[in-house]
């Protein structure tokens, strides 16, 4: 694999400020809490954990869809955080996102071929000529027909739609496309079918995917290295065949056990105790309250990153 790097974050915080409501005042969600990552050119790197734990949040702010409190992301050696209106423009040719629901990220009043134009003739000077091939060619590349074109979303099922969701953050050939929960509102026959086109598209464009998803099964399958999150924390973070076949962390080996196996009798772990919640964070190992092998030191005192490409936070490989 490539291991040129794309993007770079450096100690990223994302918090959101709520209302609480008829009592009044204000609530802090500590979204992401010090996350540092690299994602390499032409990889696939899955982003997992449960819902809650700030991997969506990661991926919104690359996309500068939501700010960050403080940290760094860098991509091709320029931070995307500070960048102005025109440089941000630039940048989002660059970078797409597939949403979680195909039929709610397509606008239900516009033909195929309008919603795939829409990014190209706001951020190209090609003609009406060139868009129109290029349309062809990428909506063929997702395994649509051209006769489609002509139809809306919600003449189609939500497979399909999730193609045409592809197709459109293809258009503008980005470096890197975000894909959040892109098979989890299909029924499981589908999932197969989207999760193989992803995975050709990187391999036959070396294209970079960010997979954000809470799916074990789909990042075996799927992804070249995988990141664990806990509470905003990457907790662990390595190639997926590590991962899988020797996890380290506590909370890595309890998300595995869940996977549904035939003919392997793991034992499913079951942590203890509530999810704790972002407002009202646990010192010193976020993990601990629910940990089955906490020490002391873990209530207190937070555990540094150790390893190198294959990476854990915990007091247990010191």
């Amino acid at each position: 694999m490539n291991q040129e790097n794309l993007i770079k974050i450096k100690n990223l915080f994302v918090e959101y400020h709520t209302n609480k409501g008829i009592l009044g005042g204000k609530k802090t969600i500590h979204a992401v809490n010090g996350v540092s990552l690299d994602i390499y050119k032409g990889e696939i790197l899955a982003i997992a954990g449960e819902s809650g734990c700030g991997k969506s949040t990661i991926a919104k702010t690359i996309l500068r869809l939501e700010p960050a409190k403080s940290g760094e992301i860098l991509v091709n050696g320029k931070n995307i955080l500070t960048i102005n209106k025109t440089e941000l423009k630039e940048f989002r040719k660059h970078a797409q996102m597939v949403f979680q629901n195909p039929y709610a990220s397509l606008n239900p009043k516009m033909k195929i071929i309008d919603i795939l134009k829409e990014p190209l003739e706001i951020n190209t000077n090609f003609s009406k000529s060139e868009i129109e091939k290029l349309i062809k060619e990428k909506i063929k590349l997702v395994g649509l027909d051209e006769s489609c074109l002509e139809l809306y979303p919600h003449e189609f099922s939500g497979g399909q739609r999730q193609r045409i969701a592809i197709a459109r953050a293809l258009v503008l050939s980005p470096e890197f496309i975000l894909a959040d929960e892109p098979v989890s509102a299909l029924d499981v026959s589908i999932q197969a079918q989207v999760i193989n086109l992803l995975k050709e598209l990187k391999e036959k464009y070396n294209l970079t995917i960010i997979l954000i998803t809470h799916d074990m099964s789909v990042i075996q399958y799927l992804a070249d290295r995988v990141a664990i999150m806990y509470l905003g924390e990457i907790v662990e973070s390595g190639y997926t065949k590590d991962i899988f076949t020797s996890p380290l962390h506590p909370y890595t080996k309890a998300l595995l056990s869940s996977v549904p196996q035939i003919n392997k009798s793991t034992k499913k772990i079951i942590l203890q105790g509530e999810l704790p919640s972002p407002e009202n964070l646990p010192k010193g190992c976020k993990f601990h309250t629910r940990c089955p092998r906490v020490m002391d030191k873990c209530k207190n005192c937070i555990p540094e990153e150790k390893g190198n490409s294959h990476k854990v936070k915990c007091f247990l490989y010191e």
